[in-house]
């Protein structure tokens, strides 16, 4: 009654949660960004700056927090085979999201065609693509050849990997271990208040962020892509709306709604800062709200925001189709499979970072011989696609994440009753 009353006395700014002063700096960033399109490099001189040292900060706190949370994760299992277990159950899901996520890509870019209408010629075209690496050297970079490298260069496959070897040393040593593990969790629990703190910041971030994006990519420019960008959209809610709820509905037995609800916040940063990593702070925070455990969200959604990456493989799909439609190319049903394997295999070493799909795309262009010039048709309105796939990609490690969590729980509660018993005959 009190705490109503106290509540009812603060200024209307104050009672406005986290989650709605973000939306409203979404909202707030597209307005300002459309009424400053003639003025795009003073928005990105003067207004980008705020975004970027938020997004500097998450990155920053983003290193420790995975590391420590992943070294937690594993040594709060207590036994080797339920990290097995989970991350058994955590790849597999990941993988058949990211299948799903590509043929949806692929269907939705024919059925609507969409590259129907456009004529350009390789001539008027121009993209230096980045040599991409091969499936052999992904799997050895996931190795680190020392400790501090990938926590500098933020390499986040290597630095879950030595978290995984560090978690499992402590696990093994056991008692001996005592203050390293002690030190790991409060360094996790220290790791998680900085971001609670950074997140206060996020709508200053989402705000500075999004309005120079969309004074430099108004209507002029999106215009003639639009078609490119509303089948993605499509795709994208198609992924999310069938995809992640049919997991939640069925495997993880929960409702949809809420689960959309609580992913709410995940899903309006991840669209305004296009960054899975930026985002994972906010993701571990809703999932452990919507009553994932600390277990689970601290081994699958670090995990998930490496190697899960079902929006960049929807874009992947989307613009091979729309390349080849642009430049007369038909690709048949076998290139189209090759597209599915090759974009699974590269979602795999995309790192969670605005703009890394391109050189993925790249990739995915050479695997059915389709012109690399194309990148440049899709380069100018890339971060508005940027900002759509990393909302699928996030979404996706939160939905896996429920899942994962409720298969273990029912797997635990079945233990329980199948000892119960064991124990009254006792």
């Amino acid at each position: 009654m009190s705490k109503t009353g106290t509540d009812a006395q603060k200024p209307w700014f104050k009672r406005l949660s986290l989650t709605t002063w973000i939306f409203i700096a979404l909202v707030a960033g597209v307005f300002v960004g459309f009424f400053m399109q003639g003025t795009a490099d003073f928005a990105a001189t003067y207004i980008k700056p705020f975004g970027t040292i938020f997004l500097n900060l998450l990155k920053f706190i983003c290193v420790p927090l995975v590391l420590f949370s992943i070294i937690c994760g594993v040594i709060s299992l207590d036994d080797a085979r339920k990290v097995g277990s989970i991350g058994g159950k955590t790849i597999v899901l990941y993988l058949l999201t990211t299948v799903f996520a590509v043929c949806i890509g692929l269907l939705f870019a024919n059925v609507l065609n969409v590259g129907a209408g456009y004529t350009l010629s390789a001539e008027e075209l121009a993209y230096e693509a980045a040599e991409s690496p091969s499936f052999i050297d992904t799997i050895v970079n996931i190795f680190p050849s020392n400790f501090l490298d990938p926590m500098v260069q933020a390499t986040m496959l290597q630095v879950i990997v030595i978290g995984l070897f560090f978690g499992f040393g402590i696990m093994f040593v056991g008692e001996k271990a005592t203050i390293v593990k002690d030190f790991c969790i409060a360094m996790a629990e220290v790791c998680m208040k900085v971001m609670q703190g950074i997140l206060y910041l996020a709508p200053i971030g989402v705000f500075g962020l999004l309005v120079p994006v969309v004074a430099a990519n108004g209507p002029d420019i999106l215009g003639p892509l639009m078609w490119l960008i509303a089948v993605m959209a499509i795709a994208c809610v198609v992924q999310v709306g069938l995809v992640y709820t049919g997991l939640i509905k069925f495997l993880a037995r929960k409702s949809p709604l809420k689960f959309l609800k609580g992913e709410a916040p995940v899903m309006s940063f991840a669209f305004a800062s296009a960054s899975s990593m930026g985002t994972l702070p906010i993701n571990m925070e809703c999932a452990e709200k919507m009553g994932v455990s600390k277990e689970v969200t601290s081994f699958v959604l670090p995990l998930g925001a490496t190697i899960n990456m079902d929006g960049t493989s929807i874009y992947q799909g989307i613009c091979a189709v729309f390349i080849a439609q642009v430049f007369g190319i038909d690709l048949s049903i076998g290139a189209q499979v090759t597209i599915v394997l090759t974009a699974l295999l590269a979602s795999i070493g995309t790192a969670g970072v605005p703009g890394s799909g391109m050189i993925m795309l790249a990739l995915v262009l050479g695997s059915v011989g389709l012109p690399l010039e194309g990148i440049a048709l899709v380069a100018g309105v890339d971060r508005i696609l940027d900002m759509l796939r990393t909302t699928v990609n996030v979404t996706g490690d939160g939905a896996v994440a429920q899942v994962v969590d409720a298969m273990e729980k029912r797997k635990m509660a079945k233990r329980a009753q199948a000892a119960e018993p064991a124990g009254a005959v006792e």
